[in-house]
């Protein structure tokens, strides 16, 4: 059985992150009025690159990256995550999307197990993004229910499903997370670096991909070496417990809990990580959150020399002018 899995959680609204929703809030304010000046420059941008697709993203309220696609010729917002090897469908909008049963074929396996449980395939016909339109496509069917959908704040607007590593990596996309921009390559085999992507003042991290289509970064935790894996599902940063206490980092307990895709709520908690490292940028005095990453980080890489120590979210990558570019496999980041 092929065994792929994907982490959505229900994002991990804790005491130590208040300052990051304010800051949220106003980032989202200032890239609305960004994205009214900037409409008209993609559009010249793109009148110039044609071999390129540029789509502004959303941010949503639980710093979620949202791009509008459609599938089967009808609107669906699909969270960017970095973290999903496959992209997916709720399976609360399987019917309303018209996905196709998966074919007798030896090619694809009518499911994909998922933390240790077997989720549905289907076939969206048509899925476009932008202008990129993709045909028989697969995507699995998951629970995007109360505990990871987007929509747990009143007013948020629900996702539909996930954009995942497996179009990302094929379309040599570039995300650039504090722009909130998605670059496609419409012609991928011509390997032409993709245009308006500044990186003044950024250095440059490699990416290490495993066969599963996970992003890990080189990092260290107070001087500790450790791999982080590339996550902009996670709202925050998140360590593993484990590691964390092998450290005898200080942890502070909390009433908040986090959930995954077939796996049950578990509690989470905050450490101080006076130095946390990915590549040669050292991040000081940083709050994370801490719980057990088991279950979601496979292979024995939690006990790997090094270890996968956690990953790094959505919050890190935008504070510090993130860009992933799946082309060149290498992370970006201002210091």
């Amino acid at each position: 059985m092929i065994s792929f899995w994907i982490r959505l959680r229900r994002s991990i609204f804790l005491c130590f992150l208040a300052t990051l929703c304010c800051w949220a809030a106003a980032a989202a304010a200032q890239g609305q009025s960004a994205s009214r000046r900037s409409a008209a420059e993609r559009t010249i941008w793109q009148r110039n690159n044609p071999q390129f697709e540029a789509l502004p993203l959303e941010l949503s309220r639980q710093n979620h990256l949202i791009v509008h696609a459609f599938i089967n010729g009808k609107l669906a917002l699909l969270g960017v995550d970095t973290g999903a090897p496959v992209s997916a469908i709720a399976v609360s909008r399987q019917r309303h999307y018209d996905l196709d049963p998966i074919p007798s074929t030896p090619k694809l396996p009518p499911k994909l197990m998922i933390n240790g449980a077997l989720d549905t395939v289907g076939i969206a016909k048509s899925l476009r993004i932008g202008a990129l339109t993709l045909v028989d496509e697969p995507m699995v069917a998951i629970d995007l229910g109360p505990e990871s959908r987007t929509a747990s704040l009143p007013g948020e607007q629900e996702i539909d499903g996930i954009l995942g590593a497996d179009i990302l990596f094929p379309t040599r996309a570039v995300l650039d997370c504090q722009r909130r921009l998605l670059i496609l390559n419409l012609e991928p085999q011509s390997r032409t670096l993709t245009p308006g992507v500044d990186y003044r003042g950024l250095r440059s991290v490699p990416i290490h991909v495993s066969e599963g289509y996970n992003l890990y970064v080189d990092g260290a935790i107070n001087g500790v070496p450790a791999l982080l894996m590339v996550d902009t599902g996670a709202f925050a940063t998140l360590l593993h417990r484990s590691f964390v206490k092998r450290m005898k980092i200080p942890l502070r307990d909390t009433p908040f809990s986090s959930a995954a895709v077939n796996l049950k709520l578990r509690n989470v908690q905050i450490a101080r990580i006076r130095r946390l490292s990915v590549g040669s940028i050292d991040i000081v005095g940083h709050n994370v959150g801490v719980m057990d990453l088991a279950g979601l980080i496979h292979g024995g890489l939690l006990a790997a020399k090094p270890p996968v120590a956690g990953l790094l979210g959505s919050e890190l990558l935008q504070r510090h002018h993130g860009i992933i570019d799946f082309g060149t496999r290498r992370l970006y980041l201002k210091s």
